[in-house]
């Protein structure tokens, strides 16, 4: 029998019991893998102890859930069903969400490690908002009429793939979801989804809310499992006609490579990034202190578009590190339970990252950067680290090129603005940058010169459903969000209807 998982919750930010499903989602109901027996630990990244198991997929899992995602295509979704039905069905899978917005809360912060007032506030609510935009765009999706000569009648149509594959990273695991989800379904796509084996429990969640919302069974189906195997079985599906990966740089190849030597699917990636943060010595400091801290920070660092690499005029770089400064010993100050009220910084995902991000900072002070705050394990349970800035970092240093994924800040002083312009664009990625000056016309000169996807103008993250994101070089292919996710998710057609020449 498919199993059920619950976690009871006693704390200041959230009292109650989570229910949720722990078998694969396929054909809007329950099932058990083909091959039962075998499950994955899901752990509590605060304390390092499992929480619960979920069942292990295979590709056996995955044909069926493709099967079924076709069938449904075919028959009961896709071009069969309006526009208007598709966004009112989305509409109220956003309302869902939005009324179980605790439990998503609770689930993000014992599953990530996000404080829960954060997941809340950011993961949920934006979620939601995705969603909600995503249902206004489905009986909005326009061709147009072409003009050629008087005796054709010429037209486009843009129409779904039919069965796509998402593959969701662990750092957002219900926020990158909803980007995915979101405009596939207004599409008129179905799906088929794995979510990170780290951190499935939202998505989980989440489909329980898809079968509530009343979407035809097999239009939303979810296999667990490793990327290795569930992962690999997506990528290679004959019959997925599209897939789209969030994660890291080296995976993103092999979705790509998979894709080109099996049946050429259309491929999105959004991948990794070194985010410069420029800051001019005619900047508002102190909210660029405050903005610089957002960017960086948020979600402990484990963010695509961190702002991990801060290049500060010399001018007024002894007072910016010293706000900085100030700002993140506060920052660390609020480190702790997830669940507590005034928590800011929780834990790292896993041991794994753990792990790798105190490689970086241990060759970080072997490259001879000086650790200026942090840069050690905080407390002796779970997963944390100290917030951790280097000063004294040169650009070949391997903490200013590779992406750490963790909660440790690059700081680098320049002197003119095609210099620093010349270091922030010297990176194999391309997802993000922030530039802080109030003189406007040098502010937008170096985001339009600056090599990346996004550039945010004197504020942090904040990234919106109605605006693409993606990268450029290794930072991804195509984007999500806005009538250009939209795109992604059709292909166009031309129609050339002859209006009365003879042969």
């Amino acid at each position: 029998m498919t199993g059920t998982g619950e976690i009871t919750l006693d704390t200041a930010t959230f009292k109650g019991t989570v229910n949720f499903h722990t078998g694969l989602f396929i054909d809007g109901k329950w099932v058990d893998p083909v091959d039962a027996g075998e499950s994955i630990d899901v752990v509590n990244p605060s304390t390092g102890k499992p929480i619960a198991k979920v069942s292990l997929g295979s590709k056996k899992d995955v044909d069926i859930a493709v099967k079924v995602a076709h069938k449904a295509y075919k028959t009961s979704w896709g071009l069969k069903v309006p526009g208007f039905t598709r966004g009112k069905l989305l509409m109220r899978l956003a309302d869902l969400i939005e009324r179980d917005a605790d439990q998503f809360a609770a689930l993000e912060a014992i599953n990530v490690g996000k404080p829960f007032a954060v997941a809340k506030a950011a993961d949920v609510a934006g979620t939601v908002r995705c969603i909600r935009y995503f249902a206004g765009w489905a009986d909005k999706i326009e061709g147009k009429v072409i003009e050629t000569t008087e005796d054709k009648f010429a037209y486009t149509r843009h129409e779904p793939y039919g069965v796509v594959g998402q593959i969701i990273p662990w750092n957002f695991p219900l926020l990158m979801l909803s980007w995915k989800v979101g405009p596939a379904l207004s599409t008129g796509n179905t799906i088929v989804l794995k979510p990170s084996e780290m951190t499935p429990l939202s998505a989980l969640k989440f489909a329980e809310l898809v079968a509530e919302a009343g979407f035809p069974p097999g239009v939303f189906n979810i296999v667990n499992g490793y990327g290795w195997t569930v992962g690999q079985a997506i990528t290679e599906h004959m019959d997925i006609q599209k897939v789209a990966f969030t994660g890291s740089t080296l995976v993103g190849r092999k979705v790509l490579e998979a894709a080109a030597r099996t049946n050429l699917k259309v491929v999105t990636l959004e991948l990794g990034g070194k985010s410069p943060s420029i800051v001019f010595d005619d900047c508002d400091l102190e909210q660029t202190v405050k903005w610089n801290v957002q960017s960086m920070y948020a979600n402990m660092g484990q963010s695509c578009i961190a702002g991990s690499r801060i290049f500060v005029q010399e001018g007024i770089y002894d007072k910016f590190v010293a706000g900085y400064t100030a700002a993140i010993q506060a920052f660390a100050n609020a480190t702790g339970d997830p669940f507590s009220p005034g928590t800011k910084h929780g834990p790292q995902v896993s041991q794994t990252q753990f792990d790798r991000i105190m490689g970086y900072i241990d060759a970080g002070k072997a490259d001879g950067a000086k650790v200026h705050v942090g840069g050690e394990r905080h407390g002796n349970e779970g997963f944390f680290i100290q917030p951790t800035i280097f000063t004294e970092v040169k650009a070949e240093m391997k903490i200013a090129k590779e992406e750490i994924f963790g909660p440790v800040t690059a700081i680098m002083k320049f002197k003119t603005e095609e210099e620093v312009i010349e270091k922030a664009n010297d990176t194999v990625y391309g997802l993000a940058c922030y530039v802080y000056s109030d003189n406007v016309k040098r502010a937008l000169r170096v985001a339009h010169a600056l090599e990346a996807g996004s550039a945010f103008v004197n504020t942090g993250q904040t990234t919106d459903p109605a605006i693409p994101f993606g990268g450029y070089k290794q930072s991804g292919i195509g984007r999500e969000h806005g009538e250009y996710a939209i795109a992604t998710y059709t292909q166009v057609k031309g129609v050339h209807v002859n209006l009365g020449v003879s042969l």
